[in-house]
C-alpha cells in the first residue's frame, strides 16, 4: 500500500511529520512533488529531496504565481508557498522513489483564497456549519491516442481490432488494453483510490475508470492524480492518453460522471435515502434533503455548466435535438436538457439508487475542485431554501420528448457554447459565491478563450461559405 496513512488527529503535528516521513523513508522515496492544481486543473509541481520534507509541511514550496493561469497574482506580488496536506502524501507505483503530495497554497503565511484546493475546503467547511459533507466519486472517461504522419489523431489500436461501430464493453477491444487498464487499477490501488472497475467505453479507443466514494477534497484530490497517472502509464504503451471532451468529431465524448450524496456532517450517514415513515416526495424513494439539494442544483445549472464543462470543445459532446444521435455508435451519451429521474442515462441527474444521484454533465477536463465548491453552493442554497425540482422523468426517452415538451415540463436547456455559460455564471451569485474571487479570475480568463476561438476561421467554414454566393 503506497498511500501515507497517519494518525489523523490523534497525534501532534510535529509527531505525525516524523510518522509520514519515516514511513516514506521505509518505501525508499527519495523525492516528494509538491503539487497543486491551477485555475483549469491542471497540475503544477515541484520536487523536493525528502531532506526538506519539513520545510514542505511548514513553509512550503515557493512558486511565482503569475507563471500559472488564474492564481491572481501578478509578476510583483509575493510568492505562492505550496505547503504539503499531511494526509495526502502518497508513493508513486510507476516511480517507486518518488511521492505526491497535494498542497494548499498561502502567501505571507495566510490562505491564499485563489486556490481551487483552498476555496474547496472553505466550501466544506460552510457546508458542515449547515450539518452536511458532500461525499463523491467520478468515473474519469479517456481516450488513448496516436498522432498519424500527418498530424492528425486516431484511436489507440496496435492490433487493428477497435474498429466496431458499438465498441462499447467490446472483449477483444478489452483484451489489447488489458496491460495498461490493469497497470492503472493497480496502481490506482496502490494510491488508495479504491477503482473497483474498468470498461471499454463507447467510442474506439475509450475507456473508463470507477472509482469508490469519498469525502469531496479526497473525490478531486483522486481525480487530478488519476489523470496525472494515466498520461504517464499511457506513454509505455506508445499512446497519449487524453482527457479532451471530444477528440472525434464522430465519435462520443469524454465525461467525469459524478456519483454523489450528502452525508451528516457529524455522524457520516448518508442523508439521500428516504426514512422510515417520511413522504415519498417523487416516488424514487429518496429524502426532502435529496430533493431539494437535488433542486439547487437545477436551479442553478446553466451557471454549473460554465465550471462543469469549462472549455470550448467540451461543448462539442453538449448537443440537442438531433445531435444526441450524432456519434458512430448511435448516441452521445451526454444530456443537454436539465432533467431528473430514476436510473435511466436520458437524464442529466440519474438516480440509479436511492443512495445516490449522477451528474452526468462534467465533462473529462473538469477542475473537479472547482466543481464540487459550486455543487455545495448550489446544494446549499437549494436545502436551505427548498427548492422543489417538480416531477421526476421515470421511464421516459428525455431525448426523444420534443423541445417544446420539454421546456413545459421545465427542463433547461444547457449551454451550447462557452460564452453562453460564462455568461450565466456572472449572473448567478449563488454559483459565484461558491467560487470565491475565482470567480471573477474564471470569467475573465475564459471570456478570453473565447475571444481567441473567435478570431480563428476553420476548415469547416472555408469548405462551407468560401463559394456559397
Amino acid at each position: 500500500m503506497n498511500k501515507i496513512v497517519s494518525m489523523r488527529g490523534s497525534a501532534t503535528s510535529e509527531s505525525r511529520r516524523d510518522e509520514i516521513r519515516e514511513a516514506l523513508k521505509a518505501q525508499g522515496v527519495e523525492f516528494i512533488l509538491a503539487q497543486f492544481v491551477d485555475i483549469h486543473g491542471c497540475p503544477k509541481v515541484k520536487q523536493v529531496p525528502l531532506d526538506c520534507f519539513d520545510d514542505l509541511a511548514t513553509g512550503g514550496a515557493g512558486f511565482a504565481g503569475a507563471a500559472v493561469w488564474g492564481m491572481g497574482q501578478g509578476p510583483e506580488h509575493h510568492d505562492l508557498m505550496g505547503r504539503t496536506d499531511l494526509d495526502t502524501y502518497c508513493r508513486l507505483p510507476w516511480r517507486p522513489n518518488v511521492a505526491v503530495a497535494s498542497c494548499d497554497i498561502y502567501v505571507d503565511g495566510e490562505p491564499w483564497p485563489y486556490c481551487p484546493r483552498t476555496n474547496l475546503k472553505r466550501m466544506i467547511d460552510l457546508f458542515a456549519e449547515a450539518g452536511y459533507a458532500l461525499n463523491g466519486g467520478f468515473e474519469p472517461e479517456h481516450f488513448l491516442v496516436q498522432r498519424k504522419p500527418d498530424g492528425s489523431l486516431r484511436p489507440w489500436d496496435p492490433l487493428g481490432i477497435d474498429t466496431l461501430t458499438k465498441p462499447c464493453y467490446d472483449f477483444r477491444g478489452m483484451c489489447q488494453t488489458m496491460d495498461y487498464l490493469q497497470d492503472i487499477i493497480r496502481y490506482g490501488n496502490e494510491m488508495g483510490f479504491e477503482i473497483y472497475q474498468s470498461d471499454h467505453e463507447d467510442a474506439n479507443g475509450q475507456y473508463e475508470i470507477n472509482f469508490g466514494w469519498t469525502p469531496a477534497l479526497e473525490s478531486a484530490d483522486r481525480l487530478v492524480r488519476f489523470r496525472m497517472m494515466a498520461g504517464q502509464v499511457a506513454v509505455r504503451y506508445g499512446a497519449t492518453a487524453t482527457f479532451m471532451a471530444k477528440p472525434f468529431d464522430t465519435k462520443t465524448g469524454s465525461g467525469a460522471h459524478l456519483h454523489f450524496h450528502v452525508a451528516d456532517a457529524e455522524t457520516g450517514r448518508n442523508l439521500f435515502p428516504l426514512n422510515g415513515g417520511s413522504r415519498d416526495l417523487k416516488g424514487l424513494g429518496l429524502s426532502d434533503t435529496a430533493i431539494h439539494y437535488v433542486g439547487g442544483l437545477l436551479k442553478h445549472v446553466r451557471a454549473i455548466t460554465a465550471v462543469a464543462s469549462p472549455n470550448i470543445n467540451c461543448y462539442r459532446r453538449i448537443q440537442s435535438g438531433e445531435f444526441v444521435y450524432s456519434s458512430t455508435s448511435g448516441y452521445t451519451w451526454t444530456p443537454a436538457y436539465a432533467s431528473y429521474g430514476d436510473n435511466n442515462r436520458t437524464q442529466l441527474f440519474r438516480c440509479p439508487a436511492p443512495n445516490r444521484f449522477e451528474d452526468r454533465s462534467p465533462s473529462a477536463m473538469v477542475n473537479p475542485y472547482l466543481l464540487m465548491a459550486a455543487h455545495i453552493a448550489a446544494g446549499l442554497d437549494g436545502i436551505q431554501n427548498r427548492i422543489d425540482p417538480g416531477d421526476a422523468i421515470i421511464g421516459e426517452n428525455v431525448w426523444n420528448l420534443p423541445h417544446d415538451q420539454r421546456r413545459e415540463r421545465g427542463m433547461i436547456l444547457l449551454p451550447q457554447n462557452l460564452m453562453e455559460a460564462v455568461t450565466a455564471l456572472e449572473q448567478d451569485d449563488v454559483v459565484r459565491s461558491g467560487l470565491g474571487p475565482i470567480a471573477d479570475e474564471f470569467i475573465r480568463l475564459k471570456k478570453a478563450e473565447w475571444g481567441e476561438f473567435m478570431r480563428h476561421v476553420t476548415p469547416w467554414e472555408v469548405d462551407r461559405y468560401l463559394t456559397f454566393l
